[in-house]
């Protein structure tokens, strides 16, 4: 359980590529700050990766295209909950069909196994629409 003064994370960044490899950079230390492990830290980096690379990809252009990723961590109980926002147009990726993963590549659609892999290391994985922001919530065990 971390201590009742465990730090938090908080960062803002542009929605493109090169900005997300600075987010990344932030996080390995605020990991090393909060003492996270090292299976711990590689799926709070894996799963933020994922979903703000989502918003720089595939948000970041055309009508309604987010100007913006806001990316919080706090600690809770035994778990790390983190908060991925941006104020692009609506799109909830859990509304996706879960891809054929026992397909054969040839035969199987493109895209969606990024957020297949989030939901693996994941407790929880939601999303939400408000106030003209998509926000994703992702809870991971603080063990592992």
């Amino acid at each position: 359980m971390p201590p009742a003064s465990a730090p938090s994370f908080a960062m803002t960044i542009p929605p493109d590529p090169e900005a997300v490899a600075r987010l990344l950079d932030a996080l390995e230390g605020f990991a090393e700050q909060a003492a996270l492990g090292p299976k711990v830290a590689h799926r709070l980096a894996v799963v933020l990766e994922e979903l703000a690379a989502n918003v720089a990809m595939h948000g970041s252009t055309g009508p309604g295209a987010a100007t913006f990723v806001a990316v919080a961590v706090h600690h809770q109980g035994d778990t790390l909950v983190a908060t991925i926002e941006d104020d692009g147009r609506a799109y909830d990726p859990l509304a996706q069909a879960a891809p054929d993963t026992a397909a054969a590549l040839e035969d199987r659609d493109v895209g969606g196994l990024g957020v297949h892999f989030v939901r693996q290391m994941t407790r929880a994985l939601d999303y939400i629409r408000q106030d003209g922001r998509n926000r994703m919530t992702a809870v991971l065990d603080l063990t592992g």
